[in-house]
């Protein structure tokens, strides 16, 4: 294997990239306006949820707790009789519906202990199961507020001392915008690489890489190490100047330490971009191998969801893809501001996974050059 050839060939896959004016827009695109975009779509807690609250008792504490729902968390309140209560929630005009019945101030303070009927709406997933625990505390409170007179807690048995480390403010734009970051460049070096080995494939010119003195691991190196390049570089741009200049996320780690991570990573996924590049015969194959193989290991790597909450055996499997490793070891560093002791485990597993898919995509690669051969 010579320097010289796999340098050549790789400046050649840097122009042809350079030439290709969709995938220039998807790397801009993914590396940029997505990431801040995913980070930010999701709200950072209950937000503007719409409710309705049916004040059958018209006293002074049921228009306080009609006062207490206020933006952002809900918006303003609207009052509606009790007949339009289902037929609200059935045409899904607002997520939860009070239900104040009558006489409910003179039976609280007669000491009876009244009810009030919450109705939410359970298909609003994230809404319903925040915004219970939300109108329960705000109901609490203002009944409670009421029946003293006067603003006061009650000191607890046991003081609580809460510290929320590497998030003091549970910032969830911090969360989704590393793992927008994460899911990108794993995207991005699959699409990169697959689309470079069919391009040479559709346009003929890889029989032009046949009659040079080139062997296969010389072509697979140089489509690798361009592309693994590339991403880099965009992911550079991401952390610097999105992640940590736009949506001023602090970077607790080295960066170094993190694009080293990286590159390890990128030398599995592209290896891995090159096998599904063998067997697909077309970018339009390639598009839906794609679907199926990105899907479950940016789902299943520990980034969309805690790992320990899935079945066991869906643990074991997923050791063996490089996003599971490489999730952790990004989260290690930069949340957590982890050295090389706490994240080798992850490099070293990388690296494994990294030459067995590259020897798999090589001795593939060998093969289909032999067919056209």
């Amino acid at each position: 294997m010579r320097l010289a050839n796999m340098l050549q060939l790789g400046i050649k896959e840097l122009r042809s990239l350079a030439r290709d004016s969709r995938l220039l827009i998807l790397i801009v695109y993914s590396f940029s306006v997505a990431i801040y975009i995913g980070a930010t779509a999701m709200p950072e807690s209950l937000n503007k949820a719409p409710i309705a609250i049916v004040d059958e008792d018209r006293s002074p504490l049921s228009l306080r707790i009609v006062g207490a729902f206020y933006p952002p968390h809900f918006l303003a309140p609207e009052l509606i009789p009790h007949a339009g209560m289902d037929e609200g929630m059935d045409a899904g005009r607002f997520t939860f519906a009070l239900n104040i019945p009558p006489e409910f101030q003179r039976d609280l303070l007669a000491g009876r202990g009244p009810t009030i009927q919450l109705n939410v709406d359970a298909t609003r997933m994230s809404q319903a199961f925040v915004g219970s625990g939300y109108i329960q505390t705000i109901i609490n409170d203002e009944v409670s507020e009421f029946a003293r007179r006067y603003r006061a807690s009650t000191m607890p048995p046991v003081d609580l001392a809460l510290r929320a480390r590497f998030n003091p403010s549970l910032t969830q734009t911090w969360f989704g915008a590393v793992m927008q970051v994460i899911n990108n460049v794993t995207m991005l070096s699959l699409v990169l690489t697959g689309a470079a080995l069919i391009r040479e494939r559709e346009r003929g010119t890889i029989e032009h890489l046949l009659v040079m003195p080139v062997t296969p691991l010389e072509i697979m190196t140089s489509k690798v190490w361009p592309m693994g390049v590339v991403v880099l570089a965009a992911c550079a741009f991401a952390l610097l100047v999105i992640v940590e200049g736009l949506l001023a996320m602090p970077i607790e780690g080295s960066l170094a330490l993190f694009f080293t991570g990286a590159a390890v990573h990128l030398f599995a996924t592209t290896s891995l971009g090159i096998f599904l590049a063998t067997v697909a015969r077309s970018m339009p194959q390639f598009g839906l191998l794609l679907v199926l193989v990105l899907l479950p290991l940016q789902m299943l790597s520990g980034g969309a969801t805690p790992r320990e909450s899935m079945p066991e055996f869906v643990q074991v499997l997923m050791q063996a893809a490089p996003t599971t490793h490489f999730v952790m070891l990004a989260q290690a560093i930069l949340y957590r501001g982890a050295g090389l002791e706490v994240v080798w485990p992850q490099f070293i597993s990388l690296a494994i996974i990294g030459v067995i898919f590259f020897s798999i995509a090589l001795g593939r690669l060998r093969k289909t050059i032999g067919m056209m051969a």
